[in-house]
């Protein structure tokens, strides 16, 4: 009887123990037990989530009972979210009101979570600005080296996202030093660029989606932001739906799942419907197996494939601008999108067919040979991008060998060429498969 029960204690322990396999249970360091302290002290009730380790997504949140669909997952007090309401009520309140031109929203958020990193052990949001990441990995934060390995759509957005926190920056700089009275210490040593950087970033991949009424210190820039402890350690799933809202009544930031989740599991919420290019330069990931990721096909790949001697060439291509068809085209898993494929088909318009072009816009069937050119050419910029995210993963495992400090960098771009390539070869099979049946 007793060995029996062994047995049976050993296999409730092994069961115990598989589940948590997928996620190691940290609700134990010191960290995290000061940052629900501190929580508690505002109002925050202690839930059924626990901060935890998980192979493939980093830090979590799992569950410690199932959940079923409309089953709240967290409710977060009004007190424990940062906004510009919390900069106003800090000694930065009086400076950023009598501020001309008034700073933004955004730069106010960043003020603070610099001051407040800088002030150590007498901040009061040190409890969750120890559990912040020390380091982002958005475009922005990569080094040249690897943003030249991003495909070229994302290349750009991402240029453009570094210029815009150097403007951030260099606009913010004579407003950081009339803070000086606040600090022992120069103001350009604590507010410099790297500081900025990082706070933007906490700001940009952190931040819930929460209106606040105009505030006449502030610029005209949407006051949309909020910051919410312990919540902000939910990781996306494109596979999951929630509803998420300030609740008027509860005076807290409301979290409801659509989905199913088991006990011990991971608990998702949906950023969004995004693609991994999106992901990737607004919160610094990638999502394996993304139904909504797409790979765009840059306007100069398009053209490479409509020689300059068409007549009609640049008519055609005016016609595209004009109808917002040569941005977004994509190949998803579903093969081309139907901006791509239309975009093909005006280009590929014979002399005869020209006139035709509002009637190929609106989806009509022009001619056999029209159809069958814009498959041909489909397929052949399809391959060109296998071709070329074939080549850029080469050179990723090079660097990756030769550059120990880049390799986190590298793998996250090496995960987006990967799911690229998946999308790429999908898209030309379905091609070939519509080519054989017509």
């Amino acid at each position: 009887m007793k060995k029996s029960r062994g047995r049976t204690g050993r296999k409730r322990r092994r069961k115990h123990l598989q589940s948590f396999m997928d996620g190691v249970n940290c609700s134990h360091k010191l960290e995290y037990i000061k940052l629900k302290k501190w929580l508690k002290d505002r109002g925050f009730e202690d839930s059924n989530l626990r901060p935890a380790e998980f192979w493939d997504t980093g830090r979590g949140l799992m569950t410690t009972k199932a959940l079923q669909v409309r089953d709240l997952i967290i409710s977060l007090p009004e007190k424990c979210l940062l906004t510009t309401g919390t900069v106003l009520s800090s000694c930065l309140g009086e400076y950023i009101m009598k501020w001309k031109p008034p700073v933004s929203p955004l730069t106010a958020l960043c003020t603070f979570l610099i001051a407040e990193k800088h002030a150590g052990e007498k901040s009061l949001w040190k409890p969750y600005l120890d559990v912040l990441p020390k380091t982002y990995s958005c475009p922005v934060c990569l080094e040249h080296d690897v943003v030249s390995l991003l495909p070229e759509p994302l290349r750009k957005k991402a240029q453009e996202q570094r210029t815009m926190v150097h403007e951030l920056y260099t606009s913010s700089k004579a407003f950081f030093s009339s803070l000086q009275p606040l600090f022992a210490e120069n103001t350009e040593t604590i507010f410099n660029y790297s500081a900025l950087e990082w706070a933007w970033c906490t700001i940009n991949t952190r931040t819930i989606y929460m209106k606040h009424s105009q505030r006449e210190c502030f610029s005209l820039e949407p006051d949309v932001y909020a910051l919410a402890p312990y919540l902000d350690l939910l990781n996306h799933s494109p596979n999951v739906q929630v509803k998420a809202a300030f609740n008027d009544q509860t005076r807290s930031y409301e979290i409801r799942t659509n989905s199913q989740c088991k006990k011990y599991e991971e608990v998702f919420i949906c950023y969004g419907p995004h693609d991994n290019q999106r992901l990737l330069l607004e919160y610094g990931f990638v999502a394996m197996d993304n139904p909504h990721s797409s790979v765009y096909v840059s306007s100069a790949t398009l053209l490479k494939y409509f020689p300059p001697l068409d007549k009609q060439r640049n008519a055609k291509v005016s016609i595209l601008k004009d109808h917002d068809l040569l941005e977004n085209l994509t190949f998803a898993w579903d093969g081309p999108s139907w901006r791509l494929l239309t975009a093909v088909k005006v280009l590929s318009l014979g002399a005869d067919e020209f006139t035709c072009w509002k009637r190929t816009l609106l989806g009509d069937v022009i001619s056999a040979r029209n159809e069958q050119q814009a498959l041909n050419i489909t397929a052949k910029i399809c391959h060109f991008l296998i071709e070329e995210t074939q080549h850029v993963l080469l050179q990723i495992s090079q660097l990756k060998r030769s550059n120990e400090n880049l390799k986190k960098h590298l793998a996250l771009v090496e995960a987006l060429c990967l799911e690229d390539l998946k999308i790429l070869e999908k898209s030309a099979e379905i091609l070939c498969n519509v080519n054989t049946a017509t």
